[in-house]
């Protein structure tokens, strides 16, 4: 892993640390290769030339990174999450509701499509 990414990853805040383990452990689990690397500022998994971020903020987490509509079954299953264009706002109390399997889903839009 890039150092960088570790320091960064290493100051996440206690109560959102969980939750971003959780989803670099799904990345990590389906895509072994993709140790993350710090780039705009957050660690970022890459599979070939598709990249996903994964940021760490006060209300928790944010994935930034498919296509327009890739996360439209997602957001379909979960409209009270914020979101925008590529970017969905996971709060640690809101992730009790999102099931690993729609993680996945979500992150194999990102480095898959």
């Amino acid at each position: 892993m890039d150092r960088e990414a570790q320091r960064y990853i290493d100051g996440i805040p206690s109560e959102h640390r969980p939750l971003f383990d959780r989803v670099s452990g799904l990345i990590l689990e389906a895509y072994p290769g993709a140790a993350p690397v710090l780039s705009y500022g957050m660690p970022t998994y890459r599979v070939g030339k598709r990249k996903l971020h994964v940021g760490a903020w006060k209300h928790g987490i944010s994935i930034y990174g498919w296509g327009a509509g890739a996360d439209a079954e997602f957001i379909a299953r979960h409209p009270a999450l914020l979101h925008g264009k590529a970017t969905i706002r996971l709060r640690p109390q809101d992730a009790a509701d999102v099931t690993d399997d729609e993680l996945r889903g979500l992150i194999r839009a990102a480095l898959e499509s």
